[in-house]
């Protein structure tokens, strides 16, 4: 898996749960639900800077 892959994933990851809270707010879903998913998207967005911040730093050595 090359390392665009990774960063591709990543971000599509946090997309992904980002665009599932807008859903979830705007058809009046369940608040618990969005406070997850809200933390969720913290996490997957912490993962994707080590990520691209780890392929920075890979490509310039």
């Amino acid at each position: 898996m090359s390392a665009n892959t990774l960063v591709l994933i990543a971000c599509i990851a946090v997309a992904a749960v980002l665009l599932l809270g807008l859903a979830n707010m705007m058809r009046g879903g369940s608040a618990n639900v969005s406070q997850k998913l809200m933390r969720l998207r913290v996490l997957l967005q912490f993962i994707a800077i080590v990520v691209i911040m780890g392929v920075v730093w890979w490509r310039s050595a």
